[in-house]
């Protein structure tokens, strides 16, 4: 008589969670999109961003829970499963990432209780969310939602995930001379315009400025030349390329204009902010660059130590508002790269000097009368609201989408 064995089990560790017990489907390993599929791969990177969202679930090698498309996961409610290299060699043509159990089942398997950790208490205490979002689809699906979310103010969406969505190569256009760069911004503005179209009255849309690694744009990059720099998360990104790519500053006035000219008077719906800078130097430097005068609106993303210690020169120079960018501010403050599982018992979302950073961000903001955000994971999010003197909070998408559920849940135990 033949007996069956059973599937192997391969243990991971999670690094992007989601609603779901289990997700089970074909491995996909060609890096190109499979709709559905549970796309296998060493490493994520932009390259990889058509594969990402047409997947049911990723499972990598590589990567640590607050990376660029770990975070492109998160707002879609994809989950992330990290096993060893030698295990992903391994995996066969279909499996199981059971959630619950932070682990691979080579084959099918029934899928366990999978407990929230999400406490939908915390929800009611938030006055507003930034919703941080990859494309239009995440305006409606949060917009959908039923009861409504009234705190979900703004969408946050970055610049490259615009340019992915488009199917835009950024450095190859705005290094191809000012015609292709002022193309470049009148496609952004096309995406910008579309996302706005989804935009409930009194909702705003906020971009984030390009800012690509030197080692992620050489992964999108065709035909222009881009540094290979020893340290790309501590190299020319953020506010220092702004400040000198040449040809920026056209593709941003083309983006602008044009968003002047299909929105109207709904252009004032759609805001800015300067990503990876240091000191209010900066920021003048890239306002005057930018052509910008002292009373357009324009936010500043805090995510290093001397941003948070420049946010009341910030404030005092006209920004509009500050976005805390807690994902890198966390690794710079902690000296714990982010995307590296071997330090990710260092990288500590509740660090008392992280805290404390949140606190002097924050209290910074409020003197000047400045609008403050916090991004917060969504296992964080109790713990933020309770010891950060915020209810300005941003968070993914699909955390949103998981603590109204929740809420409704609960709210259905007690009627």
């Amino acid at each position: 008589m033949r007996t069956s064995a059973s599937p192997r089990e391969v243990p991971g560790v999670l690094l992007v969670d989601s609603p779901r017990r289990s997700v089970h489907g074909p491995c996909n390993r060609t890096g190109r999109p499979v709709q559905g599929a549970i796309l296998v791969a060493d490493s994520l990177g932009p390259e990889l961003y058509d594969a990402i969202v047409a997947s049911s679930a990723v499972i990598c090698a590589r990567g640590g829970r607050t990376g660029h498309m770990q975070s492109l996961c998160r707002s879609r409610g994809i989950p992330v499963l990290r096993i060893e290299p030698s295990d992903l060699d391994a995996l066969p043509a279909e499996v199981t990432v059971l959630l619950d159990r932070e682990s691979v089942i080579l084959g099918e398997a029934e899928p366990a209780p999978h407990p929230s950790t999400l406490r939908p208490t915390a929800l009611d205490q938030i006055e507003s969310i930034c919703v941080v979002i990859a494309d239009a689809t995440d305006i409606q699906s949060t917009n959908a939602l039923r009861p409504p979310v009234h705190q979900a103010s703004s969408f946050f969406v970055r610049e490259e995930f615009v340019c992915f969505a488009a199917g835009l190569s950024p450095i190859d256009a705005l290094r191809a001379g000012a015609r292709e760069a002022e193309r470049y911004g009148a496609a952004i503005a096309a995406e910008i315009c579309s996302m706005v179209d989804e935009l409930l009255p009194g909702q705003r849309l906020v971009m984030r400025l390009l800012d690509l690694r030197s080692d992620d744009a050489a992964k999108i990059t065709s035909a222009a030349h881009v540094d290979d720099e020893p340290n790309p998360e501590l190299g020319r990104h953020g506010a220092r390329w702004l400040l000198h790519e040449r040809h920026y500053p056209q593709a941003f006035h083309s983006l602008r204009a044009h968003i002047r000219e299909h929105l109207g008077a709904d252009a004032a719906r759609v805001r800015f902010a300067v990503p990876f800078i240091n000191d209010s130097d900066e920021f003048l430097r890239l306002r005057r660059r930018l052509g910008l005068r002292y009373d357009t609106p324009l936010g500043v993303f805090v995510e290093t130590p001397a941003a948070v210690h420049s946010a009341a020169e910030f404030c005092a120079s006209g920004a509009s508002e500050l976005f805390v960018g807690t994902k890198d501010l966390i690794q710079f403050y902690l000296a714990a790269d982010r995307g590296n599982h071997l330090v990710s018992a260092t990288y500590q979302t509740r660090h008392p000097a992280v805290l404390a950073a949140l606190r002097q961000a924050v209290e910074s903001g409020r003197a000047a009368g400045v609008p403050v955000h916090v991004f917060a994971l969504g296992a964080d999010l109790d713990h933020y609201v309770h010891h950060i003197p915020t209810r300005n909070l941003m968070m993914c998408t699909a955390e949103l989408k998981h603590l109204a559920n929740a809420r409704c849940s609960l709210a259905g135990q007690f009627r």
